[in-house]
């Protein structure tokens, strides 16, 4: 499967914050998190030759069960066998990350604490008000996958293709409802963006978390889901994958096409990666991203990844500038 490359990956993920600044924020332009102007490590290392030989402490900004638990849970188990040693896997959850990252730089930057992070989140969050950090606080270290946006519909719909979706949503404007996790999501993105791209009005509704979105499709509360494509690993055939926002078609997905292929470009999802706090050494986040990196490449964790309806980054720390 074809993937896309650093470079590509950046644009897709400005192109994501763009449409969060114009659209959702009324504002034209938009910053990355930035790795500069840091402070100094509280613990220097003088080498990075021995890195890690202790655990690592893995803080997780949301509640268990989620995309980024699973990660992390698969990432645990490749960590142990490449390198000898554990990721521990802990909780911080609240305010859709905000409560985590608002802590990370208070935390030691001794190389041996890392904590989750999700794009558009980090962005989105500190424009809605001041919630302890702002996007320039935050030190990404690696991007190593994203969850690619898909639309999604109840098995039993009569709905069965997007071209269908399309010319459903023409005829009635306004009236066909779509689920999502929460406001200002990469689902809620993802929805702004192809109505504008098919010419379609739609009616959005947030819901508490990708469960809730899907259980409302699932009790055909609502038309369809702007959902991910890991529902439908999830899932399985108790829905139906219109279409999955990816540059190619996804491998446990091969029968459902991507939106590029029918004519709409929309290549999208929530993007995942570690970072630091803002004390860690320059070495030590280079090293960090190099660890998860390979990672990325071991087979077993690939499978994993694919079974669960992810997709595969490999954004490393000094890719970010």
């Amino acid at each position: 499967t074809a993937t896309p490359s650093p470079t590509e990956i950046v644009e897709q993920m400005n192109s994501v914050l763009k449409i969060v600044f114009t659209t959702l924020l009324g504002v034209s332009c938009v910053a990355t998190p930035s790795n500069n102007s840091v402070d100094e490590p509280s613990k220097a290392f003088s080498t990075t030759d021995s890195y890690p030989n202790a655990p690592i402490s893995y803080i997780i900004p949301f509640v268990p069960g989620g995309e980024s638990d699973i990660t992390a849970r698969f990432q645990q188990i490749a960590f142990r066998a490449k390198f000898g040693q554990d990721l521990i896997v802990s909780y911080k959850a609240g305010g859709g990350g905000a409560v985590g990252w608002s802590q990370l730089n208070s935390l030691s930057g001794d190389g041996y604490t890392i904590m989750g992070i999700n794009l558009p989140h980090l962005i989105i969050q500190p424009l809605q008000g001041n919630i302890g950090y702002t996007a320039d606080d935050i030190i990404p270290v690696h991007f190593f996958h994203y969850t690619p946006d898909a639309l999604i519909v109840h098995q039993n719909s009569e709905i069965l293709s997007l071209e269908e979706f399309v010319k459903h949503a023409k005829s009635i404007p306004g009236a066909v409802t779509l689920s999502g996790s929460g406001k200002g999501s990469a689902n809620h993105i993802a929805k702004i963006r192809f109505d504008t791209l098919a010419n379609i009005e739609t009616t959005y509704v947030p819901f508490r978390g990708t469960g809730a979105a899907i259980t409302a499709v699932l009790g055909k509360q609502v038309t369809a889901q702007w959902g991910y494509s890991s529902a439908g690993a999830a899932y399985g055939d108790q829905i139906r994958l219109l279409a999955i926002a990816m540059e190619t078609r996804h491998p446990r997905f091969p029968n459902v096409p991507t939106f590029r292929e029918l004519g709409y470009d929309l290549v999208s999802g929530a993007y995942r990666g570690i970072a630091v706090p803002n004390s860690t050494s320059e070495g030590l986040r280079q090293r960090l991203s190099t660890l998860m990196s390979e990672i990325n490449q071991d087979a077993t964790f690939i499978d994993k990844m694919e079974e669960g309806g992810f997709a595969l980054i490999d954004v490393t720390y000094d890719q970010m500038d």
